[in-house]
């Protein structure tokens, strides 16, 4: 029952709490941002507004609302509302709150909402024991994770449930968030002013994350008046949270990235493709977002060292001398110093000519292996050293003939020269198929 004494400490909480948390939304009209996850007319905000949500698994990165919106269903719904917390919760928590679902069903005719916050968290035992619950729908799971569900949540619970992929907030929602807190009651009350450079560095800072975006502004209020003046004085005596302040609160950001989870694979992935498509500033700037997150400069090597045969090849050889070199040097040197010799790789590769010829051949070859017939060495390239190979027929020493090269058959019967191999038209792969046809004149030395 609510009584003075509850409603009185949770004041007290709230007014102690972190600006974050006391500005977060309690209902869908106030919620900033996601229009593609709770906009009008999606599927999300018609169960919410009409409580009839079935099991759904929010998932994004930090900052972008899933904790508040598994909160509004709170406020919204005629259900039970439980929250499990997946680091401490055990396998009995979870037996024990499906079956007090199990008896408010059947005896109230009330359903049960169980919100599992970081449910990547749970191991696979923990998962499999919702799993009667969710599909008996004696409990509507509400799960929410910073990871890819489909790699960490158990697939019997995905197949139950609806996916839900919350994204960064762009930049006009973290303005709408940022001003909101500096009027709102909840918020700092009009107590401050904030500069335009102040709000774009807070936005530019947060990097799509709401509760960080309203962190830089709560410390960079109290940098400003560090007193903590809680009187609210007129409008003109606010004051300023300038540019400065929020650079003092926050004295070295730090871009998101999870060397685990789904950021970082994204991030690799951008690296490589700016270089195999040839521009340097962006191939620089993903090995600058990875070193500065403390990514393992192996592992960016390792990646170098790749794609130089990969996509650079035989256009340009010494490719892949580079790499091997970055990578020693980062196996030698270590950081800080193998950035350097990273970032020179990193260009070089961007600024070589491309091929993926000898890839895309390799796996030509390796198909007609797997797919294609049992085919036999020619018996001019067979092994000598046996009986009878006196009658395999004469080999071809190719050192004997002026050019170092003499036509004979090396592939197996049924398979003819270019069938794998497709040489670039760049680099120094082009040039020895543009002087193939003057080296290769027959004839044995004298």
């Amino acid at each position: 029952m609510d009584t003075l004494f509850s409603q009185a400490e949770r004041y007290k909480r709230k007014a102690n709490a972190p600006l974050a948390v006391r500005m977060r939304p309690q209902s869908l009209d106030e919620y900033v941002g996601q229009e593609q996850a709770v906009g009008q007319g999606s599927w999300l905000r018609r169960a919410i507004e009409h409580d009839t949500l079935s099991s759904v698994i929010l998932y994004g990165p930090a900052g972008t609302g899933k904790t508040t919106l598994a909160r509004i269903i709170a406020h919204t719904t005629h259900a039970e509302f439980v929250e499990v917390s997946a680091i401490t919760g055990t396998v009995k928590d979870l037996r024990r709150e499906t079956d007090l679902a199990e008896s408010r069903l059947l005896t109230q005719g009330r359903r049960t909402i169980l919100f599992v916050d970081e449910i990547h968290r749970f191991n696979r035992s923990q998962q499999d024991a919702l799993l009667h619950a969710v599909e008996d729908r004696t409990v509507v799971l509400v799960g929410a994770t910073t990871e890819n569900p489909y790699f960490e949540v158990n697939s019997a619970l995905i197949s139950r449930s609806r996916v839900v992929e919350l994204t960064a907030l762009d930049e006009g929602s973290l303005r709408t968030l940022v001003l909101r807190a500096l009027e709102d009651e909840s918020g700092l009350q009009g107590r401050f002013s904030l500069a335009d450079e102040a709000l774009d560095e807070i936005v530019t800072l947060a990097g799509g994350d709401a509760r960080s975006a309203l962190t830089s502004l709560e410390l960079a209020s109290q940098m400003a008046s560090p007193s903590g003046d809680a009187e609210s004085p007129g409008a003109g005596d606010r004051v300023a949270i300038e540019l400065r302040h929020v650079r003092e609160a926050n004295p070295r950001r730090g871009l998101a990235y999870d060397k685990s989870g789904d950021m970082h694979y994204d991030i690799i992935s951008a690296f490589i493709k700016s270089m195999r498509g040839s521009d340097p500033d962006a191939a620089l700037y993903w090995l600058a977002r990875m070193l500065d997150a403390g990514e393992n400069p192996k592992f960016i090597a390792r990646r170098i060292f790749i794609l130089a045969s990969e996509d650079i090849g035989n256009a340009d050889p010494q490719a892949l001398l580079v790499a091997e070199a970055a990578f020693k040097a980062c196996e030698v040197i270590g950081m800080p110093e193998c950035r350097i010799n990273l970032a020179q790789a990193v260009v070089y590769m961007a600024l070589a000519p491309k091929s993926n010829a000898a890839y895309l051949a390799l796996g030509r070859a390796l198909a007609e292996v797997r797919q294609g017939p049992r085919r036999e060495v020619p018996n001019h390239l067979r092994d000598r050293h046996r009986p009878g190979s006196d009658e395999y027929g004469p080999y071809l020493y190719p050192h004997d003939y002026p050019t170092g090269w003499v036509f004979q058959q090396y592939l197996p019967d049924g398979l003819e020269r270019g069938d794998f191999y497709h040489p670039g038209p760049r680099g120094w792969e082009a040039w020895r198929i543009e002087s193939w046809g003057h080296d290769h004149e027959e004839g044995p030395q004298s």
